[in-house]
């Protein structure tokens, strides 16, 4: 463990880390928001979501800073006297977990079909490449408001587990043709390698050779995607919740806080819905810039 942490930080990625000051800056704030979204329970000052603390007296409130605010609630506070600061803690985690998650399914939906498209080739290949065509004809958000549509259909009364895994299944079966195309392309490099013939002519078996063989050299371009379709994730997350079809009202992330805040927008209290929109864009827009830098870290030509 110790020799592999001396690797990593005498590499040339946390060279080019330390030497980018854009690439510190996202990081730093993504590292703040991810914390601060982990440890709500214990970051944020109030529970927003326990309705025996709520006081509706408290409700509207402007920022400390602004005439009227108080510093018990240094953001204000929403129409029901919630604590914009927690909530914003709370729905970054709900924004988070979503994003993360059906990033991690859409990975391993897309390199799994990725793989066998560009090893098995022929029909396999040809069928799996349609299936990619038809997806791509299709807005990603509007893929996912199909699928979030029919789940909710089929389970009206559906509990909060399962509305969130039909969110996470709507944005990941919008986003994994990414990855099949990127691992496709890859692997058809990879499979014409002498270190893959090598294999097959000792008699490994195929499924042996995609999965320790050609799948640890083409997750380079696969890191770099996934870490720049995070942010998109958690972006069409919010569009959803902010058109009310996302995250159960009683779990409210960042597009249901934005959603909410809309209606006072043009009534004086802007706060309620200015700092869950400034949020997102900060966390979309950080790890935006982290991929951009993963990117070019990774590529040998630009080293």
């Amino acid at each position: 463990m110790q020799a592999a942490l001396r690797r990593f930080f005498d590499g040339d990625v946390w060279h080019s880390f330390r030497s980018s000051p854009v690439a510190i800056v996202a990081a730093a704030i993504a590292l703040v928001c991810a914390f601060c979204a982990v440890f709500a329970d214990f970051v944020a000052p109030h529970n927003p979501f326990d309705l025996a603390s709520l006081e509706l007296a408290d409700s509207r409130l402007p920022p400390a800073w602004l005439e009227g605010g108080t510093s018990k609630y240094l953001l204000g506070t929403d129409d029901q006297g919630r604590d914009i600061l927690s909530a914003l803690m709370y729905g970054a985690r709900i924004s988070l977990f979503v994003g993360l998650a059906s990033v991690a399914l859409s990975v391993l939906i897309g390199v799994a079909l990725g793989l066998l498209s560009g090893f098995a080739g022929g029909k396999t290949d040809a069928f799996i490449m349609r299936v990619c065509d038809v997806m791509l004809s299709f807005p990603a958000i509007l893929i996912a408001l199909l699928i979030d549509g029919v789940g909710r259909a089929m389970f009206p009364n559906a509990h909060e587990t399962l509305a969130f895994a039909v969110l996470i299944l709507a944005i990941s079966l919008s986003g994994w043709v990414q990855y099949a195309r990127t691992v496709r392309g890859s692997t058809l490099v990879e499979r014409h390698k002498e270190y893959v013939q090598a294999a097959r002519v000792v008699g490994v078996a195929p499924f042996r050779i995609m999965r320790k063989h050609v799948l640890p050299n083409v997750l380079g371009p696969v890191l770099v995607l996934a870490t720049i379709q995070v942010a998109s994730a958690i972006i069409i997350e919010a569009t959803l919740s902010f058109l009310g079809v996302g995250v159960p009202p009683t779990q409210p992330s960042l597009g249901t806080l934005i959603r909410i805040g809309n209606d006072f927008l043009f009534s004086g209290e802007w706060w309620i819905t200015i700092f869950p929109g400034v949020v997102l864009v900060l966390i979309a827009l950080s790890v935006n810039l982290l991929g951009d830098w993963l990117r070019d870290a990774l590529n040998p030509r630009l080293r």
